[in-house]
C-alpha cells in the first residue's frame, strides 16, 4: 500500500459501548480506516496505542474530565482529534474548538456523513458543521489580534486554499512578503492565546475572525 493510499489508524475515547460498537461497525467496511482501539477515558487511550491518524473524541465523559483539556492532551500527544457528540452544548463545543479539533460530527448523522467526516479528519482536513460554525460564531473569549487590511487580505486568501505563490501574485507582493506576513500573523495569533501553526488552524481563525464566511448547511430537499 503507498504512502497515499496508507490505511489510516483511528482511536476512540467513548465510554458507552453501543456508541463505540456503532462506530466500528461503520468503519468495518472502509479499506482505508481502521478503528484501532477504543477507550473510556483520554490517559486510557494514549496508554493503549500510539501513532494514531485521529481519534475520535466524546466531549461528555463519565470520568467528568474537560473537553479542552482532552483535546489539549491528546494532540501534546501528535494526535489530531475528531468531536463525535451527541450533546447539543456550544460551550463544549466552543471550548473544543478552541483547543484544535479538526471538526465536530454528531452521533445522530447518518453513515456516509460520519465517515466521511472521519476519513477528511483522518487525512488532517477540516471536518467543517453548521454546530462547529455556530459555536465559534457565539464565542465571547475571541480575542481581536489586530490584523491590518493587508494581513486580513492575505490571511483570507492563504486560508481559503492559495498557495502563497498564488497569493502573492494576486496581491502583487512578492512571494518571500507573504511568508512574511503569514509568520506576523502566526505570530499575531500566538500573542492573543489564539495559536496557528498550521494552515488548518488558520482557516479556522480567519472564520472566526470575519475575514472569510461561515460554513453553513447546505439545505435539505
Amino acid at each position: 500500500m503507498s504512502v497515499a493510499t496508507r490505511q489510516r489508524r483511528i482511536g476512540l475515547v467513548e465510554d458507552h459501548e453501543s456508541v463505540a460498537m456503532g462506530l466500528a461497525a461503520m468503519l468495518a467496511p472502509e479499506p482505508d480506516l481502521e478503528l484501532v482501539v477504543t477507550a473510556p477515558t483520554v490517559s486510557e487511550l494514549l496508554t493503549a496505542a500510539t501513532e494514531l491518524d485521529l481519534v475520535v473524541l466524546d466531549l461528555r465523559l463519565a470520568d467528568g474530565s474537560d473537553p479542552e483539556q482532552n483535546v489539549r492532551a491528546l494532540r501534546a500527544a501528535g494526535c489530531e482529534v475528531l468531536v463525535f457528540t451527541g450533546a447539543d452544548n456550544p460551550f463544549l463545543v466552543r471550548a473544543a474548538a478552541r483547543a484544535g479539533v479538526l471538526g465536530v460530527v454528531r452521533k445522530s448523522a447518518d453513515v456516509g456523513t460520519v465517515v466521511a467526516g472521519v476519513r477528511a479528519a483522518a487525512h488532517g482536513g477540516q471536518v467543517v458543521s453548521a454546530d462547529w460554525a455556530a459555536a465559534i460564531d457565539g464565542d465571547p473569549d475571541l480575542h481581536d489580534v489586530g490584523l491590518s487590511p493587508r494581513q486580513q487580505e492575505v490571511l483570507a486568501l492563504y486560508a481559503s486554499g492559495e498557495k502563497a505563490s498564488r497569493v502573492a501574485r494576486t496581491t502583487g507582493l512578492s512571494e518571500q512578503t507573504v511568508n512574511d506576513y503569514l509568520s506576523r500573523i502566526r505570530q499575531k495569533y500566538a500573542d492573543a492565546g489564539r495559536p496557528a501553526p498550521t494552515k488548518t488552524d488558520l482557516y479556522k481563525r480567519a472564520v472566526e475572525d470575519g475575514w472569510l464566511p461561515i460554513p453553513r448547511r447546505p439545505p435539505t430537499a
